[in-house]
């Protein structure tokens, strides 16, 4: 390990906050040149937000950064890259409309004249790639990349501009176990030539491996930062979570007994999810937990038709079916809410009316197929009352209204249509306490219907609180299965891979 103990970067005070919400409180920290210092927590805990802070991507409310001694506010990652810091993010960026090597070489490339010198860059190239051992055609263009090639050209791009601080966000979340062996040589190489790495993981095994000091976040606020010589992925862990505070209870009814309503054998996706299987009875309401990167929302996606599948089947109520799209899975009665209710789920310039009636519009047009705006506004200003929904007017914009209203109008969509299962991933994510509740009610209320609901929560707490079982996910896998209430602190440690067993 390096024993470098110069501070490049110190973090004084940070503070960061999103509509009243803590993301930072007061975090102070020093990062050593030459090291790779890893920055860890639970989900939300603040350590993408505090990576983020350091590249230039967001800036903080309250506190200073302080880069080699002096007082910075950046503005723009570009900011910070002309000091020399890179960021590699975990929601990938690259150009999709350009090619490999134009993407790695953006803004730096060789040349004369004012014109590209496409075959020293290209010559450039090849050496880049046989001296960090990468495989990756520079012609193909980045749009048509699986994910783990976009995470290399960011990875090449950021080398590539000689960057003497590279911040990686969750870096292996999407590579294979080949993939994570060559970035793990990659970066003790860097380091070794004197670069500093801030580290941002869940994957505590390759922390320990690979970090020479950890910073540990809990809800926004710093726990410590000690030599990983010290620490354990118990003790990270447990400076995680604290004393394991019991999960909060909703009313929920009795664990369903009725038949099976979607059944999912042998489901693969390569690099992404492995052999999943898992069933959900009417009424019953089982829970997806696990980190991000685990590969619960790959999972919705995958059951709901939205991602591929390379094999395995999937069945509702005891009938094969051939899942290739959303229409598809909208055809074998499943809903899907998706994590982006901006960027996946809602017409956010269109009424209200609109994007409820959308999933089945047969229902208010005529025998000609002309829509029946009156139809529609009453079923439309139906549900929206139903739901609490304000303002309740159906031709109000879906981008006026708040979060947790918006979210009630996905689940106005699909309450359309009396689905037979519910897919949900992150209901709650953004909303305020009220409308939180709200909605914890109306998955509560649709079980007893006899819905099955899959839910996704990177709130352990919140998956407890309401599922009938409960089904771990790590590196694309379901580890462990729990019946109702299990102990928060055994989930947790599902979660980041310790303890053993299949179900408890």
């Amino acid at each position: 390990m390096s024993t470098a103990t110069r501070s490049p970067i110190r973090l004084v005070s940070i503070g960061k906050r999103y509509s009243g919400t803590k993301a930072l409180d007061d975090v102070s920290v020093e990062v050593a040149a030459g090291t790779v210092h890893a920055l860890v927590g639970a989900n939300g805990a603040g350590k993408s937000t505090l990576g983020k802070v350091i590249g230039g991507v967001i800036r903080p409310d309250d506190g200073q950064l302080f880069i080699d001694g002096r007082p910075v506010r950046y503005t723009s990652p570009r900011e910070a890259r002309i000091d020399g810091i890179a960021t590699i993010a975990q929601e990938l960026s690259p150009l999709p409309h350009m090619s490999v090597i134009e993407n790695v070489y953006f803004g730096i490339e060789p040349r004369r004249y004012g014109l590209v010198q496409w075959r020293r860059l290209r010559a450039q190239y090849d050496e880049l790639l046989t001296q960090w051992g990468f495989e990756l055609n520079g012609n193909v263009k980045v749009g048509a990349l699986r994910t783990a090639d976009k995470q290399k050209v960011e990875i090449l791009r950021a080398v590539a501009s000689d960057a003497r601080v590279i911040v990686m966000d969750e870096p292996t979340s999407s590579l294979t176990s080949v993939e994570t062996t060559t970035l793990h040589r990659m970066i003790r190489s860097l380091r070794e030539s004197g670069r500093t790495i801030i580290y941002v993981s869940h994957f505590l095994d390759e922390v320990l491996d690979l970090a020479d000091t950890v910073t540990v976040l809990r809800s926004g606020r710093l726990v410590r930062t000690a030599p990983v010589a010290e620490e354990t992925e118990e003790s990270l862990v447990a400076g995680m979570f604290g004393a394991a505070e019991a999960a909060e209870h909703f009313d929920k009814p009795q664990r369903s007994t009725a038949p099976v309503v979607l059944d999912v054998a042998g489901l693969n996706r390569k690099g992404v999810l492995a052999d999943i299987s898992l069933q959900i009875r009417a009424g019953e309401i089982v829970g997806l937990a696990g980190l991000v990167g685990s590969g619960r929302s790959e999972l919705a996606r995958a059951i709901a038709g939205a991602d591929p599948i390379d094999s395995g089947t999937i069945a509702v109520d005891g009938s094969a079916r051939r899942i290739r799209s959303s229409a598809d899975a909208i055809a074998a009665g499943m809903a899907f809410l998706p994590e982006s209710r901006k960027d996946d789920g809602l017409f956010l310039e269109l009424s209200l009316a609109a994007n409820t009636t959308f999933a089945d519009l047969r229902a208010v047009a005529s025998r000609l197929g002309i829509l029946r705006l009156s139809v529609e506004r009453g079923k439309t200003n139906s549900l929206l009352k139903m739901l609490s929904v304000e303002p309740p007017v159906s031709s109000a914009k879906a981008a006026n209204l708040s979060g947790g209203n918006q979210q009630k109008v996905l689940f106005a969509r699909w309450l359309f249509r009396n689905p037979r299962l519910l897919i949900l991933d992150e209901p709650t994510r953004g909303v305020d306490v009220s409308a939180r509740a709200a909605i914890h009610r109306l998955i509560n209320k649709l079980a007893a219907e006899g819905t099955a609901v899959l839910m996704i929560s990177s709130e352990i707490e919140e998956v407890l609180g309401l599922a009938h079982r409960v089904l771990v996910m790590r590196r694309g896998s379901i580890t462990r299965e729990f019946s109702a209430d299990p102990p928060l602190e055994a989930v947790m440690e599902a979660a980041f891979g310790l303890g053993g067993g299949a179900t408890a």
